[in-house]
């Protein structure tokens, strides 16, 4: 891969993420009823498109890799599925360090929560599975799983409307601050900035992995 290509990309996403630490400490408004508890909802958010884009990234490997055969696609889906599950492991921490003072308790059975939390459960599965069986079965399994685990992620999206529940829909609710947006957005690109890089930097290591055991295994072969 591109070495100056990466730095920059690092430097962009740095500079990104130093953008969105201070628009939702400075730039954002303070929520009339939460006050400045509400500002983890800019990182919250953020992480679970995050995690969803990193799981579109899985379910479209998969299918990758089932119709073409090629390490590389299960690489990436393998990639792909640490990241959303590392977001997705933050939208539930910080979820329930927001809901303690908004609904004076840590975790409710809201369907949102409940949904968000058997996707991380889904993933978790996918990578166990991943490292349970070794080789092209593994890999064909994990892939099935995963186009089947992301039925989840459109469930998780709809289920403030598809099931009565306390979570706020926040988007298309027309309850969101206009001086949220600007804060919101730009938390949005720098998360997404971050999971591409984790990406990429997982990828990376992955396909030395391979090159590593590709090496071994002609090593011994002159050997025998």
């Amino acid at each position: 891969m591109n070495r100056k290509a990466d730095t920059v990309l690092l430097l962009v996403t740095l500079l990104a993420m130093i953008a969105a630490l201070a628009a939702a400490l400075l730039l954002a408004p303070v929520e009339k009823t939460m006050g400045d508890v509400q500002r983890i909802f800019y990182f919250h958010l953020a992480s679970a498109v995050a995690a969803f884009v990193s799981f579109t990234c899985v379910f479209i490997a998969s299918i990758g890799f089932i119709v073409r055969r090629e390490t590389i696609w299960d690489n990436l889906a393998v990639a792909a599925a640490e990241v959303g599950v590392l977001f997705t492991t933050f939208v539930l921490v910080s979820g329930p360090l927001w809901a303690r003072p908004a609904w004076g308790q840590w975790w409710v059975w809201d369907p949102r929560l409940t949904t968000t939390l058997i996707l991380w459960f889904l993933y978790t599965g996918y990578l166990i599975l991943r490292q349970a069986i070794p080789g092209y079965r593994g890999a064909m399994a994990a892939a099935v799983l995963a186009i089947l685990a992301y039925v989840d992620v459109p469930v998780v999206y709809f289920s403030v409307t598809l099931w009565r529940g306390i979570h706020p829909q926040v988007i298309g609710d027309g309850g969101l601050d206009p001086g949220m947006v600007p804060p919101l957005i730009i938390s949005v690109v720098a998360f997404g900035l971050l999971s591409g890089v984790l990406i990429r930097e997982r990828l990376s290591l992955a396909c030395a992995a391979d090159c590593v055991d590709r090496i071994a295994v002609a090593l011994e072969d002159v050997e025998s």
